[in-house]
């Protein structure tokens, strides 16, 4: 039990909730209230909530780990969420236990967010077996919210083996699901023109299955040289890992063609890394990635908190205004000032 808490926060929170023992249990025996209650408690704002729920994510922490990791991306209109769908309902067949973390852009002014996937997948939200969390990306670079790796880590507890992690949209910061997951899917959809360009190579870099959408009707022709385009731009970039070629497919989320050959390889993705264990490997680096990124958000809170810091901080920000001292130097003695405190 962290220390954080003091007995009497503890007590409250309990009688709320539930016990981190009770909690626990209900999560690993796959019951969804309680699996979307902790989810909502590592998201909230409060630092006692946040805290709480990683009191009952350490409890269940050696259950987790045993699920594919699946991160999707593609720039808006290209398709996402119909083919999860059209993907998940495949799965289902498969006898797959899917959760979906859906990442909707939040607005800058009023922090709130759409949240609509899961109306938009909604033949997939039927089903008992499938479980999809829209969350809001806040503030967050990369696609993600912060507690998105606590959101999954909690899904696995609850016995999901396959978990798509579905992100904002397409850009140099996406870098940060793929601190996330294991394969990443980039939808791409024809006639997308020259838009892309600038944004191309570093979304590719980070793929692992190119994935052409919406391949059919006028657009299958269009999808196909788009196809033969990206298989040769792949082969001039450096792929994630050594021993993976990224592949280029086509599909159609709509007429759900060509979705059995992502999913062949995807598994011939995971078998191949789960044999040399490379896998283990890459999250074991994710984790130690994950340490430190909280490292400084804690240390950011705890700077800004401290309003002797904030006095310090305004007082350098009008000397840095005037000219009178470099910003890093600034930063310099104001990073020492809460040292010394």
């Amino acid at each position: 039990m962290p220390d954080l808490l003091k007995k009497k926060n503890l007590d409250i929170l309990e009688k709320e909730f539930g016990t981190i023992n009770k909690l626990s249990e209900q999560i690993i025996s796959g019951d969804i209230r309680t699996l979307s209650r902790c989810i909502t408690l590592s998201e909230s704002s409060r630092e006692d909530h946040q805290i709480f729920a990683r009191a009952v994510l350490g409890k269940i922490l050696p259950k987790t780990g045993n699920s594919l990791r699946i991160g999707i991306s593609g720039p808006p209109g290209v398709g996402k969420s119909t083919f999860i769908e059209t993907l998940g309902l495949y799965l289902l067949k498969k006898n797959k236990k899917i959760a979906v973390l859906a990442v909707d852009p939040s607005s800058a002014k009023s922090g709130g967010s759409i949240l609509g996937d899961k109306t938009r997948m909604e033949k997939l939200s039927q089903s008992e077996k499938v479980f999809i969390r829209p969350s809001p990306a806040g503030t967050t670079l990369g696609g993600v919210g912060r507690h998105t790796r606590e959101a999954l880590l909690l899904c696995e507890a609850a016995g999901y083996d396959t978990i798509f992690v579905e992100t904002v949209g397409v850009g140099q910061s996406e870098s940060a699901v793929s601190n996330i997951i294991d394969i990443f899917y980039l939808l791409i959809s024809p006639g997308g023109g020259d838009e892309l360009q600038g944004i191309k190579r570093g979304i590719v870099e980070l793929a692992d299955l190119i994935i052409i959408n919406k391949a059919d009707g006028s657009l299958k022709k269009d999808a196909e040289n788009i196809a033969r385009d990206y298989s040769s731009a792949v082969k001039l970039l450096r792929p994630r890992f050594n021993n993976w070629v990224t592949k280029v497919l086509t599909c159609s989320a709509l007429e759900n063609t060509g979705i059995d050959k992502i999913w062949n390889s995807t598994e011939e993705f995971f078998q191949k890394f789960n044999k040399e264990r490379e896998i283990l490997n890459y999250r074991k680096d994710q984790y130690r990635k994950w340490l430190r990124e909280e490292i400084i958000q804690n240390l950011n809170k705890q700077i800004y908190s401290s309003t002797k810091i904030n006095g310090l901080i305004e007082f350098y920000e009008n000397k840095v205004l005037v000219g009178d001292i470099l910003p890093s130097d600034a930063a310099y003695e104001i990073v020492n000032n809460f040292l010394k405190k």
